[in-house]
């Protein structure tokens, strides 16, 4: 990499980091696994910087770059049989403590299968329209209609759960 585009990716680095670290938690629901997601996602478009920074929208590489890298890890833990539990092990300092809502968002997230988070979280955490997120996601639009339905009927069940259990 020349000495000015790594000094263009380490402005983008610098400016990006916290939005896209954000968006790496909404993922795994986990800040040390987000950071290594953003890690690795950032190390894999630090090679192809050259190419990526004439684009107009980096940050939409970037961020392709780690749901691709999520679900590459979703598929590896589903083949390792891990069993997902209610209950997490102690996490450390969580920079992101001060959103009291995040708790309860984590936990209905981590309960809807992995193609639904991803396809909630692209459409309606980013943003992204259907077409997008089916490009994104390498599935059709009607697969991207059917799992954003699916995973927000989940999420307000789960919401459902939350009030009755507060009321």
């Amino acid at each position: 990499m020349s000495p000015e585009h790594e000094r263009e990716f380490r402005e983008f680095v610098a400016a990006r980091s916290p939005d896209l670290l954000r968006t790496a938690y909404y993922l795994t629901g986990d800040v040390h696994r987000a950071q290594d997601l953003l890690q690795t996602a950032l190390l894999s478009c630090a090679r192809r910087w050259s190419k990526i920074r004439a684009w107009d929208q980096p940050m939409a590489y970037v961020r392709k770059a780690m749901f691709r890298h999520q679900i590459n890890w979703w598929r590896v833990r589903r083949n390792r049989l891990e069993t997902p539990t209610e209950t997490l092990p102690d996490r450390g300092h969580d920079p992101m403590a001060a959103w009291t809502v995040r708790d309860d968002l984590m936990s209905a997230l981590r309960r809807i299968p992995p193609r639904q988070r991803a396809v909630v979280l692209l459409r309606y955490y980013e943003d992204r329209p259907e077409s997008e997120v089916a490009r994104i996601l390498g599935v059709s639009i009607g697969t991207v209609r059917s799992q954003a339905a699916k995973g927000l009927a989940k999420l307000r069940e789960r919401h459902r759960e939350l009030v009755l259990e507060d009321g």
